[in-house]
């Protein structure tokens, strides 16, 4: 006699859900390294960059452009790390909705720049034309990343899930 034992199917969305997660931080974690590293070298553009949207006072928009290269890289490390990946995301998240409202600003108020989202930015030369579309579509892939990580932050091979005594890869029985 034989016995056939049956076998419902098994979802395997939850055991791959972790490791889309660290490739949504370890994307986001690129953009914020790259982004900050090919500003930092050169801060005074970074601040032009700023002020070519013209929503703030000049000394206030130099300042933010200064110190946002920083903020890139430190989110940028952090995100590697997966160290308070849920916050880290938060933040990109709100950065981000910020870099999308920017360029819509500029766009629909007609202004010619250069997002100044991975390097110096600023005014464009007459006869250049910007684009914006392309920049807001990839700033809200990013915040698709970010998004990602604010619901599902612990990923594998990250500080977060090592503090919280999690594996680096958890084993799943079928």
């Amino acid at each position: 006699m034989t016995v056939t034992v049956a076998r419902t199917p098994v979802d395997r969305r939850p055991a791959l859900r972790p490791w889309l997660g660290t490739a949504a931080r370890l994307g986001l974690a690129t953009v914020w390294l790259v982004a900050g590293a090919t500003k930092v070298g050169d801060l005074a553009a970074s601040g032009r960059a700023v002020v070519a949207y013209q929503v703030m006072p000049y000394d206030v928009a130099t300042v933010i452009g200064a110190a946002l290269p920083f903020v890139e890289l430190a989110l940028g490390v952090i995100l590697l790390l997966g160290l308070a990946t849920r916050l880290a995301a938060g933040v990109s998240a709100a950065l981000l909705v910020v870099f999308v409202a920017g360029i819509a600003s500029a766009w629909s108020r007609g202004l010619a720049i250069d997002c100044g989202c991975f390097g110096s930015g600023g005014q464009l030369a007459a006869g250049q034309s910007p684009s914006y579309l392309p920049e807001i579509l990839r700033d809200l892939g990013f915040l698709a990343l970010a998004g990602f990580l604010l619901s599902w932050p612990r990923t594998p091979f990250s500080v977060d899930g090592w503090l919280a005594g999690e594996p680096p890869v958890e084993d799943e029985d079928d």
